[in-house]
């Protein structure tokens, strides 16, 4: 019998899928919360663009381009004044906006302005919008809006292999059972939540005996529901759920130099009250990095050595295939640039935006 899926439209030449150098428009990681003190200032770099991130004294974490608009110094190298940051070298500051307020013996006003991009608290991380106007909101879990849940940091990870290839294993049905020999039995159903989030979905069963496996099945007794849910084909929340016990395991992603994964851990469950039901919540998030590390480690040398290539889809592969072309219909941006792939618009308007600066310069010169 011919189990190929002949009918599925499959993608010869991804733009974004397993692609070094675009990603698409979208809310990635950028750092702990924790690791970012009030007056601090670290640099860092997503998708090839050097950027830096302060705290100041409103405690809001703001992103700009990492190089002073003025001569190109290293903004990481100067110092935080209130919420406002001024450049080590010539003394300019910039405020939150990224806007100049201030040339030390310079009376007239410049209309120069440091490059700012939208960023965001939650889960104990810093996020960034890599584009202009965030578009959506940042990776929820559904049905969670406006509800208290613990959480907890897991650990960072890297990996060499595509974030894309790497999150495709909580739904690679196949690889569930035989590689990592978790006893479950699915058949995924796709619901597409907007433009840049998917959720694969189904009822399933704890099946087989060991110390871990009936230690799940006290919280999520036989039956749970187990669902994975995608943003931005780069961030996926692994939930298991039933009507008493809720865990939701979120690996966020993004993509180094050479095709190569740097991602963090976060476990989530909805809040209960009292001591034991700390202890309770407490118990659930190990559960929860338990799954995680053994999937990471499990799958770690497998992934590092594949050079993925689906050229005889299953059936089984059919999620596969519908997460791939989901992820081809959003924004790509091309790596280092953040610009649309492909996008003669916005390269116009980056031609025009050089001009004004060049002449913005002339004049300067010429008076």
């Amino acid at each position: 019998m011919n189990t190929n899926i002949d009918n599925l439209n499959s993608v010869r030449k991804p733009k974004i899928f397993n692609q070094s150098m675009s990603f698409v428009e979208g809310w990635y990681w950028v750092l702990p919360s924790q690791s970012l003190q009030t007056g601090e200032i670290k640099a860092v770099t997503i998708f090839g663009k050097d950027l830096v991130v302060y705290r100041g004294k409103d405690r809001r974490a703001v992103i700009l381009d990492a190089y002073c608009p003025h001569m190109g110094t290293s903004l990481a190298e100067g110092k935080i004044e209130g919420n406002e940051l001024r450049c080590v070298l010539h003394r300019w500051k910039f405020d939150a906006e990224g806007i100049c307020v201030g040339i030390p013996n310079v009376d007239e006003p410049v209309s120069l302005k440091a490059k700012t991009w939208p960023a965001a608290e939650q889960y104990g991380m810093i996020w960034v919008w890599t584009g202009e106007t965030p578009q959506q909101p940042l990776p929820f879990v559904l049905d969670w809006e406006n509800q208290d849940f613990d959480f907890s940091l897991g650990s960072q990870f890297s990996i060499d292999c595509h974030p894309n290839v790497l999150l495709l294993q909580g739904i690679d049905t196949q690889q569930i059972n035989l590689v990592n020999k978790l006893p479950l039995k699915m058949v995924l159903e796709k619901q597409e939540l907007n433009q840049n989030a998917i959720i694969f979905s189904t009822i399933t069963n704890i099946n087989g005996k060991s110390f871990w496996l009936n230690l799940y099945r006290r919280f999520f007794n036989n039956s749970f529901n187990y669902s994975v849910c995608y943003w931005y084909g780069t961030t996926s929340i692994v939930s298991f759920t039933n009507d008493s016990t809720q865990l939701h395991i979120i690996f966020t992603t993004r993509l180094l130099p050479g095709g190569k994964t740097a991602g963090q851990t976060l476990f989530m469950c909805k809040k209960r009250q009292g001591i034991l039901g700390k202890l309770i919540n407490k118990l659930i998030l190990k559960i929860g990095k338990k799954i995680s590390d053994r999937l990471l480690k499990t799958n770690d040398k497998i992934l590092e050595t594949m050079q993925f290539d689906l050229k005889t889809p299953l059936k089984a592969d059919l999620s596969i295939m519908q997460f791939i072309n989901h992820l081809e219909r959003q924004k790509p941006l091309t790596w280092e640039s953040w610009l649309l792939v492909r996008s003669r618009e916005r390269e116009e308007e980056v031609r025009e935006e050089r001009e004004k600066r060049e002449k913005w310069r002339d004049e300067l010169v010429n008076d």
